[in-house]
């Protein structure tokens, strides 16, 4: 279960996070700051990561309310996290923020699907009562 769900997980997150990180280029070349651009991303990103993960990777069933509101907590610690890094990394040490904001993503997913996994979607027992009662 873990590994097809892995399997989905990154597929989703490839496809928005490239989608996001090009947004991000585009909005940070010509229009935005890197932090504004990093908001703006991100923002949007929450929105359709909650809405593919819960339909694709997890294919949560359950009520919406608890998992967005867990969701949007994970993702605003998420959010504070990808500040400091690009904060830190770019802005104080002057490391490239494109490269910064890659390597961020990229360790931010990890954390994601964990907290994904095992708080945001996981399975109550109405959602695994039909399970068992099927295999059994």
């Amino acid at each position: 279960m873990i590994g097809a769900q892995l399997i989905r997980f990154v597929f989703v997150g490839a496809v928005v996070n490239v989608a996001l990180y090009a947004m991000y280029l585009l909005l940070s070349w010509r229009t935005l700051g890197s932090e504004a651009a990093m908001t703006v991303t991100f923002c949007l990103g929450v929105l359709l990561s909650f809405l593919a993960n819960r339909k694709l990777t997890f294919q949560h069933h359950g009520r919406h309310v608890g998992p967005l509101l867990r969701f949007g907590l994970c993702y605003t610690v998420m959010y504070i996290a990808n500040f400091a890094i690009l904060w830190f990394f770019a802005l104080r040490l002057g490391f490239p923020h494109q490269l910064v904001q890659a390597c961020a993503m990229a360790v931010l997913a990890v954390a994601s699907f964990v907290s994904q996994k095992y708080w945001v979607f996981r399975a109550t027992a109405l959602q695994v009562a039909p399970l068992i009662a099927r295999t059994g």
